[in-house]
């Protein structure tokens, strides 16, 4: 899980990397292609169906996850780099909102504290972002992270169907490809890429997709729970990589709003 914390960072540089010359739009483009190709042929080669009784439910999750990724990705080419990752690991956060919300489940009084000081640490993260006129990457930042928990909920009930974990991730880079087309050819925001554009879109496709195996990986031969918490690490690295990258300012209230953030995704994982 740590290769895939540092993985998904790296995919952030590379992202803010690639939006000098490319939208945040094709990014989600040639990111989710990149991953129909990954998927899809060695999946085509091993003779696996694709067709499946529950696509109703991939579509769903697809187009949410879309809406999250696109958001995130914005969110990444306009804030500084550990405040985008931040406001989009509120996922577990809005996941066990939602889990309340819209399944009944119950929260522990423990969880309630921490989903409290969480998004007090939104708050507190989010206020230079307002002031600075960056409230729009700031708003999409963290829908993102309210969407990839809506996401994260059809991926149970996905797997509750008994849908294979390659078929889960083959929909959704296949809506978000056909989403991403959609939306530049509504938009004509579209240009062919250079050579640096097409190194930066190589290193989204590959560090996502590297990060994707090595988190399936962690989850299925060490403990969920350590995992989901090592997974916090992205905030991390991306931090440490914004500052070293960027020289990206990282006040005290920017911290103390990172770790209230961090801290509360894991005790609400815990729920």
């Amino acid at each position: 899980m740590v290769v895939a914390a540092l993985l998904f960072a790296q995919m952030g540089v590379f992202v803010k990397l690639g939006s000098a010359t490319l939208s945040s739009v094709e990014l989600v483009f040639w990111r989710s292609l990149f991953g129909v190709v990954l998927i899809g042929v060695p999946a085509l080669a091993r003779r696996q169906r694709f067709a499946t009784p529950n696509w109703p439910v991939h579509l769903r999750r697809g187009v949410v996850a879309y809406c999250a990724l696109l958001g995130y990705f914005y969110a990444i080419v306009h804030l500084p780099l550990s405040t985008a990752v931040t406001l989009n690991y509120t996922s577990p956060m809005f996941l066990a909102l939602l889990s309340v919300l819209l399944l009944r489940e119950r929260l522990r009084a423990g969880a309630l504290v921490a989903l409290a000081a969480g998004f007090a640490g939104v708050v507190l993260l989010l206020r230079p972002t307002l002031a600075a006129d960056a409230w729009l990457a700031g708003v999409l930042g963290l829908s993102s992270g309210l969407l990839a928990g809506w996401s994260y909920l059809q991926v149970r009930e996905l797997g509750r169907r008994g849908e294979p974990e390659w078929r889960v991730v083959f929909f959704f880079a296949l809506v978000s490809t056909i989403g991403g087309a959609l939306m530049i050819s509504l938009t004509g925001d579209w240009q062919m890429p250079d050579r640096d554009a097409w190194l930066a879109i190589a290193g989204v496709g590959l560090t996502a997709t590297l990060a994707q195996l090595a988190m399936t990986r962690a989850y299925k031969v060490g403990s969920k729970l350590f995992a989901a918490n090592l997974s916090y690490l992205t905030v991390v690295f991306s931090t440490l990589l914004g500052v070293g990258l960027w020289g990206e300012p990282l006040p005290v209230s920017s911290i103390a709003a990172i770790v209230l953030i961090v801290v509360s995704g894991i005790v609400a994982g815990r729920r």
